[in-house]
């Protein structure tokens, strides 16, 4: 089982910058993905970002849309991941949620409960 704790969400002015966070507990994540999905009001989930393992160390992968903004991150025991977000548009506002895809013969995802961002024009 993995316990996941988001912060960092918050309303910004169009221009801004916010630093989300998600901290996970309940077993080692070390070498486990660990990244953020969005979901904006009347819209499905998407793909924001994520850090992926390998033996060479955390590699980052974004949306199109995330990729000149946002910069994921990863912290050296591997349990916590941030993402920091500059030029914020109202477009970006959504709740953010974090993702641990924990494989396994039974994979599991693991879901955060998610952080508010808000955007104002």
């Amino acid at each position: 089982q993995v316990q996941m704790v988001e912060s960092g969400g918050g309303v910004v002015q169009a221009g801004g910058s916010l630093r989300l966070s998600c901290v996970a507990s309940g077993r080692t994540l070390v070498n486990v993905d660990m990244g953020w999905y969005r979901q904006a009001p009347g819209k499905e989930r998407e793909f924001v970002a994520m850090t992926r393992w390998t033996w060479r160390g955390y590699t980052s992968d974004y949306d199109d849309f995330a990729k000149d903004r946002f910069t994921i991150s990863r912290d050296n025991a591997g349990n916590a991941t941030y993402l920091d977000m500059n030029s914020l548009k109202p477009e970006h506002t959504a709740i953010y949620c974090c993702i641990v895809p924990v494989p396994g013969p039974v994979p599991v995802d693991y879901w955060g409960q998610g952080t508010q961002v808000t955007v104002s024009s």
